[in-house]
């Protein structure tokens, strides 16, 4: 008996030396994903997720790296990506905060 090979997610598995960053970009985007190196002009982002929305409870973009984002934040579903125009990275080190990102649903 064959079994099928299982199919790969969109978004592409993880890699041991990636760290979880929150990227700024020129034209204003706000994304939470996995790097392996954010030095230079263009960064790529593994199962990044765009910020729409954030709330005043947050108080700014880095408040998104120290606690995640909160259940009135607006948050867009995981895909690979490359940014240009980067203006700030921010190491999310907190691993509540990591969860808090991969698990926001459009609200």
């Amino acid at each position: 008996m064959t079994t099928k090979p299982k199919k790969e997610s969109n978004v592409s598995k993880a890699k041991s030396n990636e760290r979880a960053v929150i990227v700024t970009t020129a034209h204003r985007g706000v994304f939470f994903g996995y790097a392996d190196n954010t030095d230079g002009d263009a960064i790529k982002l593994r199962a990044a997720r765009l910020c729409v929305y954030w709330s005043a409870d947050m108080k700014g973009f880095m408040g998104l790296a120290s606690s995640g984002p909160s259940k009135d934040c607006k948050i867009g579903p995981p895909a690979d990506i490359t940014l240009r125009a980067i203006t700030a990275v921010v190491e999310v080190t907190n691993p509540e905060a990591v969860t808090r990102w991969e698990q926001s649903p459009w609200r």
